[in-house]
């Protein structure tokens, strides 16, 4: 085929989509269905900005896919633009604390926002301290500074970051700072030091599961304008609604399903209409994603064990015990040079991987001989295998294998 003519069979295909984008977790809505409530609570608190005076700070928690960065990154736009119109200088910056996830990189990003050459490396933090205030005080205005997934940030690398931003305000003549924490987890405060959690929380906003209709108001808001008309049929967006109601009511979960759908049905089967034998296809496609994402944070001992499982799985085709997979995680861990754990230490870590529902862990009686545990994995061997090994500790394993009648 030649190289210009490529792309022609695709481009000759009609589209599915009019606007992927409007799908995806980074975009922010004109209208949040069903968050009334909590978008006029944020409103409220917020609006002393807009007084020039410094709003109280907010901690916003609710699980994955709630609404609670759509919301407060929803209501921040609304307050730069009325502090536009009313001439009360408000700016909002947001911060993806799994992303920027140390006090000095916070610290430079709101410097850099506000012009301030400040590196992301290399410098004293207290110089870095120095320069974010002076660039936050340039000028009379309220800055509002959102943290998402703050508990990330916190467990990594403390908080002093919180403690530093709660009491800024004591220095700055001329700005006003608040902070809106955004967390998944309702505990997260309870390894704060006291003086921060006591500043910090002033207001605290709960986001609650969607239910499986109100996310169907959700997808058939997006679906709008996402998808060219008579592109979807009848049963798509309830079925994705249902799915997504039964995974803890997570719009993202639900907005995923639908995307994906519609990218297989487009791309793969160069359909005209997303259907639900697309949902279900996509369903499988995410967890699968899921699963290897889950697979690739795992720690290197754990990562060992599964590929031990792994291994065995392969040469046995059964059900494996314990001691088994023991002796041929062993076996890896001596191929590789990396420290052997205790059996009783990888019998936690594969109890963790039972968890995760990457293993599926049984305890079986066998009489008087006692009880002993049954492994399998719960995964796709081969696809599992090829992500261990393109980690880099694991790579050396590409050319180890067990005697198919290996015996221990």
């Amino acid at each position: 085929m030649s190289s210009n003519k490529l792309f022609d069979e695709f481009l000759d295909a009609k589209p599915i989509f009019e606007n992927k984008e409007v799908l995806r977790p980074s975009y922010t809505p004109e209208y949040l269905p069903h968050r009334d409530e909590q978008v006029s609570r944020l409103a409220s608190i917020l609006v002393a900005a807009l007084r020039g005076e410094s709003p109280s700070n907010i901690l916003i928690y609710g699980k994955t896919g709630t609404g609670k960065t759509a919301a407060a990154k929803y209501v921040g736009k609304e307050l730069e633009a009325k502090g536009e119109e009313v001439e009360r200088a408000c700016s909002v910056i947001y911060i993806n604390c799994e992303v920027v996830d140390t006090q000095y990189r916070i610290l430079a990003q709101i410097a850099q926002h506000f012009d301030q050459d400040v590196p992301m490396t290399g410098w004293p933090t207290d110089r870095v301290y120095e320069k974010f205030v002076e660039a936050v005080d340039r000028r009379h205005q309220v800055v509002t500074i959102m943290l998402d997934e703050i508990d990330q940030m916190i467990e990594k690398s403390g908080d002093d970051i919180l403690y530093n931003l709660s009491r800024v305000n004591g220095e700055l003549r001329r700005a006003k700072v608040s902070i809106i924490g955004i967390s998944n987890d309702l505990r997260f405060t309870e390894t704060l030091d006291p003086r921060v959690k006591s500043s910090l929380g002033e207001e605290e906003i709960i986001f609650p599961p969607y239910d499986a209709s109100q996310l169907r108001d959700i997808l058939e808001q997006r679906a709008g304008k996402a998808f060219f008309d008579n592109s979807l049929a009848e049963g798509t967006i309830p079925l994705c609604a249902a799915k997504a109601a039964k995974e803890h009511g997570d719009a993202r979960r639900a907005l995923d399903l639908l995307r994906v759908a519609g990218e297989l049905a487009e791309q793969g089967d160069r359909a005209a209409v997303v259907d639900e034998k697309h949902v279900e296809r996509a369903q499988n496609k995410i967890e699968m994603n899921c699963v290897v994402e889950a697979v690739k944070k795992l720690p290197c001992q754990t990562q060992a064990v599964l590929f031990a499982t792994i291994l065995l799985d392969e040469s046995r085709g059964r059900k494996l015990t314990t001691g088994e997979v023991y002796e041929t995680y062993r076996r890896v861990c001596q191929h590789i040079d990396m420290d052997v754990l205790t059996q009783r230490r990888v019998t936690d870590l594969i109890s963790e991987l039972d968890m995760l529902g990457i293993l599926n862990v049984r305890v079986v009686s066998k009489g008087r001989y006692g009880r002993t545990k049954e492994i399998s994995l719960s995964v796709p061997r081969d696809e599992i295998k090829s992500v261990l090994l393109d980690v880099y500790r694991l790579e050396p394993l590409r050319r180890f294998s067990l005697p198919k009648q290996s015996r221990f």
